[in-house]
């Protein structure tokens, strides 16, 4: 059982920065790659970004790309989301989630294991 535990959220105001961080514990973390999504009031859950199991490959959303930066440490067995020139629209519980094997990076479906989320508030 894989349990994941997102910290670094907070309020900000527009064009600021946070680092959000995700640590596992329970199995190993970086078997399948593990990405980060987010879901704002009254909207459905979208993908933000992931990284596979080495970290040689990233993927974002077109939302999210150029500002935000996924990256980890498997020494520390957490991933990271350095999120930059942040937006009103960016505000949203962010999620960090464990990649089944085989699954979809960009769909929440391709995901086996989710965190409890860390509310991102960014203020115009």
């Amino acid at each position: 059982q894989v349990q994941l535990a997102e910290s670094g959220g907070g309020l900000v105001q527009a064009g600021g920065s946070l680092r959000l961080s995700c640590a596992a514990s329970g199995t190993t973390f970086s078997s399948a790659g593990t990405g980060w999504f987010r879901q704002a009031p009254g909207k459905e859950r979208e993908f933000v970004a992931a990284i596979n199991r080495s970290g040689g490959s990233t993927f974002y959303a077109d939302s999210t790309k150029g500002r935000f930066t996924v990256s980890r440490d498997s020494a520390k067995n957490t991933v990271y989301l350095q999120m930059n020139s942040l937006k009103p629209e960016d505000t949203a519980v962010y999620y960090c989630a464990a990649r089944r094997a085989g699954g979809n990076y960009y769909q929440s479906e391709g995901y086996a294991y989710w965190g409890q989320g860390t509310q991102v508030t960014v203020s115009s």
